[in-house]
Protein backbone atom coordinates (compact mmCIF):
# COMPACT_ATOMS: atom_id res chain seq x y z
CA UNK A 1 0.00 0.00 0.00
CA UNK A 2 1.72 3.50 -1.30
CA UNK A 3 1.42 7.03 1.24
CA UNK A 4 -1.74 8.18 -1.35
CA UNK A 5 -4.00 5.38 -0.74
CA UNK A 6 -2.99 4.71 3.24
CA UNK A 7 -5.95 5.81 5.44
CA UNK A 8 -3.56 6.45 8.01
CA UNK A 9 -1.30 8.89 5.73
CA UNK A 10 -5.22 10.50 4.63
CA UNK A 11 -6.23 11.01 8.76
CA UNK A 12 -2.96 13.13 9.19
CA UNK A 13 -2.67 15.17 6.08
CA UNK A 14 -6.90 16.00 7.38
CA UNK A 15 -5.45 16.97 11.13
CA UNK A 16 -2.91 18.92 10.07
CA UNK A 17 -5.11 20.80 7.57
CA UNK A 18 -7.98 21.28 10.30
CA UNK A 19 -5.34 22.50 12.60
CA UNK A 20 -3.76 24.61 10.14
CA UNK A 21 -7.30 26.30 9.17
CA UNK A 22 -8.13 26.70 13.68
CA UNK A 23 -4.79 28.37 13.86
CA UNK A 24 -5.99 30.77 11.05
CA UNK A 25 -9.52 31.36 12.42
CA UNK A 26 -7.52 31.57 16.33
CA UNK A 27 -5.24 34.13 14.38
CA UNK A 28 -7.96 36.32 12.57
CA UNK A 29 -10.23 36.53 16.15
CA UNK A 30 -7.46 38.01 18.10
CA UNK A 31 -6.21 40.30 15.37
CA UNK A 32 -9.89 42.06 14.54
CA UNK A 33 -10.91 42.01 17.74
CA UNK A 34 -14.09 43.51 16.78
CA UNK A 35 -17.51 41.27 17.33
CA UNK A 36 -20.57 41.11 16.14
CA UNK A 37 -23.58 40.24 18.40
CA UNK A 38 -26.53 37.79 16.60
CA UNK A 39 -29.12 37.33 18.46
CA UNK A 40 -27.30 36.41 22.31
CA UNK A 41 -24.19 35.34 20.94
CA UNK A 42 -20.93 37.15 20.05
CA UNK A 43 -18.73 36.54 16.95
CA UNK A 44 -15.67 37.72 16.33
CA UNK A 45 -16.12 39.97 12.80
CA UNK A 46 -13.58 38.23 11.18
CA UNK A 47 -15.46 34.99 11.14
CA UNK A 48 -18.57 36.49 9.16
CA UNK A 49 -17.97 36.91 4.99
CA UNK A 50 -19.13 39.87 4.10
CA UNK A 51 -21.43 39.36 1.86
CA UNK A 52 -23.68 38.38 5.02
CA UNK A 53 -22.87 40.68 7.88
CA UNK A 54 -26.53 42.64 6.72
CA UNK A 55 -28.46 40.01 6.13
CA UNK A 56 -27.90 37.84 9.52
CA UNK A 57 -29.82 40.67 11.36
CA UNK A 58 -33.08 38.89 9.67
CA UNK A 59 -32.50 35.63 11.59
CA UNK A 60 -35.19 34.84 14.33
CA UNK A 61 -33.87 33.98 17.85
CA UNK A 62 -34.85 30.14 16.87
CA UNK A 63 -33.03 30.77 13.81
CA UNK A 64 -29.82 31.21 15.54
CA UNK A 65 -30.22 28.56 17.85
CA UNK A 66 -30.74 25.98 15.41
CA UNK A 67 -27.50 27.58 13.38
CA UNK A 68 -25.58 27.89 16.74
CA UNK A 69 -26.35 24.08 17.31
CA UNK A 70 -25.46 23.10 13.51
CA UNK A 71 -22.41 24.92 13.83
CA UNK A 72 -21.12 23.01 16.82
CA UNK A 73 -22.04 19.54 14.74
CA UNK A 74 -25.42 18.69 15.99
CA UNK A 75 -27.54 16.43 13.73
CA UNK A 76 -31.28 17.66 12.98
CA UNK A 77 -32.59 15.35 15.42
CA UNK A 78 -30.17 16.74 18.06
CA UNK A 79 -31.08 20.24 17.27
CA UNK A 80 -34.94 19.38 17.70
CA UNK A 81 -34.51 17.59 21.11
CA UNK A 82 -32.60 20.39 22.38
CA UNK A 83 -34.86 23.06 21.25
CA UNK A 84 -37.89 21.07 22.09
CA UNK A 85 -39.37 21.54 18.33
CA UNK A 86 -39.48 18.75 15.91
CA UNK A 87 -37.59 17.38 13.33
CA UNK A 88 -39.68 19.12 10.93
CA UNK A 89 -39.19 22.30 12.15
CA UNK A 90 -35.38 21.90 12.76
CA UNK A 91 -35.73 21.36 8.28
CA UNK A 92 -37.94 24.20 8.17
CA UNK A 93 -35.78 27.20 10.00
CA UNK A 94 -32.79 25.18 8.07
CA UNK A 95 -34.66 25.89 4.82
CA UNK A 96 -35.58 29.90 5.49
CA UNK A 97 -32.31 30.45 6.49
CA UNK A 98 -30.93 29.52 3.48
CA UNK A 99 -33.48 31.50 1.50
CA UNK A 100 -32.80 34.32 4.11
CA UNK A 101 -29.17 34.05 3.31
CA UNK A 102 -28.90 33.79 -0.14
CA UNK A 103 -27.30 29.97 0.33
CA UNK A 104 -27.63 27.47 -2.20
CA UNK A 105 -28.49 24.63 0.45
CA UNK A 106 -27.87 23.16 3.73
CA UNK A 107 -24.45 22.14 3.34
CA UNK A 108 -23.27 25.44 2.24
CA UNK A 109 -25.44 26.57 5.54
CA UNK A 110 -23.31 24.07 7.43
CA UNK A 111 -20.06 25.40 6.44
CA UNK A 112 -21.66 28.66 7.16
CA UNK A 113 -22.72 28.08 10.49
CA UNK A 114 -19.11 25.91 11.37
CA UNK A 115 -17.57 28.99 10.58
CA UNK A 116 -19.44 31.67 13.03
CA UNK A 117 -19.52 28.95 15.88
CA UNK A 118 -17.10 26.31 15.71
CA UNK A 119 -14.71 26.49 18.77
CA UNK A 120 -11.06 27.01 17.82
CA UNK A 121 -9.73 26.44 21.12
Amino acid sequence: MNAATDPLQIDTDEEARLRELMRLLRKADEQTGAEHTLGEFRIPAARIPQRHAETMAALTKTEIAVLRFLGWGRANGDIATLLAISENTVRVHLNNMCNKLELDGVRQLNAFAGLLFYPVT
